[in-house]
């Protein structure tokens, strides 16, 4: 085992309607979708039509920058529509899914002897490649780079987030072959990273793998901020990242030659009459995981985390790397001197009413962000829950400035979106910290 690291700034977030340790059983949606706006910078260039039929495997699009990166059908059965928005851009790929999946199948026998080539074209050619997340910037991997290691984190610190011993329970041949894959694919190390005090059993039997221990609040299990800790990105720097579920997808498809991409999820919140475990495809549609378990009309429906999640229709579709639906009560209603009265109780780094903390272990909280648009003044809030070694606020000062080389003297290739979510959560401007780190990771990528 390797170093312990104790993260001291952060804040757990607790929400009411975390999921009770059950697993059921999905009922299978009529249709799944893969959407190329999960992907950042993508550019997809179609290889099927509406009508057509798909084996699960089979390639619906491709990166138009990079064609040999395909995005695949996690199921079988019949393109039911090519979903367009402006500028016919593509949305998604919907398929109407056969009652029993018929796989493509790859010949990934002898996998163990296979070379890095091997193992690099069989990723690309089955759809697991996107899972692989290049740093900087927060990319698809570029296959024709060795990155200096590859970074997964063991666990999950975000509000109401999967506990990975139980969502994985079962995996630990896949994740062993899974692992084993990843070292082929650099020759640095592998490093995987466990909380003290969560369940990490699941992991005991790997091997050649770096473990580093943390533990503290969120973002505790943010891959970047434990890359931070253990071997910052400096320029010229590449770092790929993966998330648990997605190497037992990979050690799965090796061990069988078929993607099966089943995993099992959380539908949790406050506005979930049963928070539980589910097993579902990913793409799956939401509709039968939320039907007749949603307690009102009014929701806001997140396929991912209350932080960083993408908001999605009670009939939308898991997105390509959540393995969690959240459901909270929509903000969309006037709070009378809402800016004067201490209103309801609800996470807060403020001290101003300091019974919330003390009384209350668990918030209802809903999407109002109370309050509009303020002033950007310096108030050190974000470094109360930023424990990386990096400036946040002047960092997205810069950015807004478009200051490339004062961007890169503070530390913008450490962080993606999702590393500054607290920020943006306790921001008392109200700005939009993600959206404005994303505009800049994606001017540094055009420039670099």
């Amino acid at each position: 085992m390797g170093q312990n690291i104790k993260i001291k700034r952060g804040m757990d977030i607790k929400l009411e309607g975390a999921p009770s340790l059950d697993i059921h059983q999905a009922n299978s949606p009529a249709t799944f979708a893969v959407k190329p706006t999960d992907f950042k910078g993508l550019v997809p260039k179609m290889h099927v039509k509406q009508g057509d039929k798909v084996k699960a495997g089979d390639c619906l699009f491709a990166d138009k920058k990079n064609d040999k990166i395909c995005f695949t059908a996690p199921v079988s059965g019949e393109i039911a529509e090519v979903v367009r928005g402006d500028r016919r851009a593509i949305l998604a790929v919907k398929i109407l899914a056969d009652s029993e999946t018929a796989y493509k199948s790859f010949n990934t026998s002898g996998f163990v002897d296979k070379s890095r080539e091997e193992v690099v074209e069989l990723l690309l050619a089955s759809g697991l490649w996107p899972f692989i997340v290049q740093r900087p910037y927060g990319l698809l991997a570029d296959p024709s780079i060795a990155p200096k290691a590859i970074h997964v984190s063991g666990f999950d610190s975000a509000p109401l987030a999967a506990d990975l011993s139980i969502s994985l329970k079962g995996q630990e041949a896949n994740l062993k072959t899974g692992f084993e894959i990843l070292k082929k694919l650099t020759e640095g190390k592998v490093h995987l990273n466990v909380h003290a005090t969560k369940d990490s059993s699941i992991y005991n039997s790997l091997e050649g793998v770096e473990k580093t221990i943390f533990s503290g609040p969120h973002p505790s299990g943010l891959v970047g901020v434990q890359i931070n800790k253990i071997d910052p990105i400096n320029k010229g720097d590449v770092v790929w990242t993966i998330k648990p579920q997605h190497v037992a997808f990979i050690g799965k498809f090796f061990e069988t030659g078929n993607l099966d991409l089943e995993q099992t999820i959380v539908v949790a919140g406050s506005e979930i009459r049963k928070p539980a475990y589910y097993a579902t495809r990913l793409g799956a549609s939401v509709s039968e995981l939320l039907m007749d378990n949603v307690s009102n009309d009014n929701v806001r429906v997140i396929s991912g985390n209350v932080l960083t999640g993408t908001k999605i229709a009670q009939d939308g579709y898991l997105g390509y790397y959540d393995n969690q639906i959240s459901v909270i009560p929509e903000g969309d209603h006037f709070e009378m001197l809402g800016w004067l009265l201490p209103s309801y109780p609800r996470p807060t780094l403020s001290s101003t009413f300091p019974l919330f903390k003390f009384f209350k272990k668990t918030f209802k909280v809903n999407t109002n962000p109370h309050g509009e648009n303020r002033a950007y003044v310096v108030t050190g809030q974000y470094e109360k829950v930023m424990p990386m070694n990096i400036m946040p606020q002047q960092l997205i000062k810069s950015v807004m400035a478009k200051d490339l080389e004062l961007m890169e003297n503070l530390g913008i290739y450490e962080v993606i979106e999702e590393d500054m979510a607290l920020c943006e959560f306790v921001c008392t401007s109200k700005i939009d910290v993600q959206r404005v780190l994303s505009e800049g990771l994606e001017l540094m990528a055009e420039e670099s």
